[in-house]
């Protein structure tokens, strides 16, 4: 009887298992034929955020989310090796000329500008300009590094906006931050500069220890001394309040983690980015999307988030490629219900009408951002879908 209750069980799962490969298969080509359709549409801008109508609107030059359409491209080329692709994500690349030539648009968004873009680039093609430039943008990004805090300074404090500004920035790090690391790391492997390791690793150190509470959960910025680098408080800037947990913070941290292990092989990351991802699992309950913060007062009737459900589920599958076969099987489950969840409430790939992947994005609930489609939802979705049917060539 054990036997054939084992053999059961291990049918059903295989069964599954087909089923989520095939719906994530129909999915991925899905997302490939709405970029194919919507290119004539976008042309070489680069969406920044949904409107009412399911149309973009679109970025300025230096915004932190201009790369996210030239990383879909980037991943359809590998997908299909259809020249349209490459022509549509080679032709931005003045975009990121201008990033490296206007020094108040550099900030620690350079990881995500460049790792999906000229880094993609590089690696797609081998063309040395892509290269250079992501070579320029790893040393710039590589400046912000304060040793003394250990911690890469996230935002600029302009003189235009003011000493309130200043004293906002300075001295701060952010969740986020966790996906910019990839350029430095990739820029140690091209180079065998050790800074660019040091500096990585030293950013991923502090993160785990101020960033993420005892509880597994996370905040979403930290505040340190800008002089003396002596850590002060962790606060929020998209989040509910200072002590709450913000969705898409975790599971920046929760893929972040599961990079950086994938990269360096610390033990340490990698339990991480399970700590996170376990809590993350409690949080949601039996939610098919994660609400935008985990600690809202009415969490059925908050907005939703499936930026923070793609990002966590293409963390996941990254957590489970690094774990042995049972652990393994069980974040592919969780990051298979994410992927089931966007699939079931904020897929658009069917609908005619929209010209990205994703409904029901939060883009910053305090500022009336909610209910929309994102850019960085769609890359993530799309990298998740690969992830999940056993693809692991990407661009960080």
């Amino acid at each position: 009887m054990k036997i054939e209750t084992s053999s059961y069980f291990a049918a059903s799962v295989a069964a599954a298992a087909t089923s989520d490969a095939d719906r994530h298969q129909a999915a991925l080509v899905r997302s490939i034929e709405k970029l194919r359709s919507t290119m004539p549409v976008i042309g070489i801008r680069n969406p920044k955020i949904g409107l009412s109508d399911n149309s973009w609107a679109y970025c300025s030059p230096y915004d932190w989310v201009v790369s996210f359409q030239a990383g879909q491209l980037w991943l359809a080329l590998q997908m299909t090796g259809d020249p349209a692709f490459l022509h549509a994500a080679r032709a931005r690349r003045a975009i990121f000329r201008g990033i490296l030539a206007h020094r108040r648009a550099q900030d620690h968004d350079l990881g995500f500008q460049f790792s999906l873009s000229c880094v993609a680039e590089w690696l797609m093609t081998g063309e040395k300009e892509p290269r250079a430039m992501a070579l320029e943008a790893a040393n710039l990004l590589l400046g912000r590094y304060r040793p003394e805090g250990r911690y890469l300074q996230a935002w600029n404090a302009l003189p235009t906006h003011g000493s309130m500004r200043a004293d906002f920035a300075n001295g701060r790090i952010i969740a986020d931050t966790m996906q910019n690391l990839a350029l430095l790391y990739w820029a140690h492997g091209e180079t065998g500069r050790a800074d660019f390791r040091e500096a990585a690793d030293g950013h991923a150190d502090t993160t785990l220890k101020h960033l993420v509470r005892d509880d597994d959960t996370s905040f979403h910025t930290f505040l340190f001394d800008p002089s003396t680098g002596e850590a002060l408080r962790g606060e929020t800037h998209q989040g509910h309040a200072d002590g709450s947990c913000w969705s898409r913070g975790q599971a920046w941290l929760i893929h972040g983690f599961a990079q950086c292990a994938r990269v360096t092989g610390n033990k340490s990351y990698l339990d991480a980015a399970r700590r996170l991802a376990a809590k993350a699992e409690l949080l949601m309950g039996d939610d098919l999307v994660p609400v935008w913060d985990y600690d809202v007062p009415d969490p059925k009737n908050a907005p939703r988030d499936s930026s923070a459900g793609a990002i966590m589920a293409a963390g996941i599958y990254m957590l489970a490629d690094q774990c042995d076969a049972d652990e393994a099987q069980r974040w592919r489950g969780f990051a298979d219900r994410l992927i089931a969840g966007l699939l079931d409430t904020c897929d658009l790939t069917d609908d005619p009408t929209a010209l990205g992947l994703l409904a029901h994005g939060a883009a910053h609930v305090g500022s009336g951002y909610s209910d929309t489609m994102l850019p960085y939802g769609d890359y993530y979705f799309m990298e998740a879908l690969m992830r999940s049917l056993g693809h692991t060539q990407f661009f960080w």
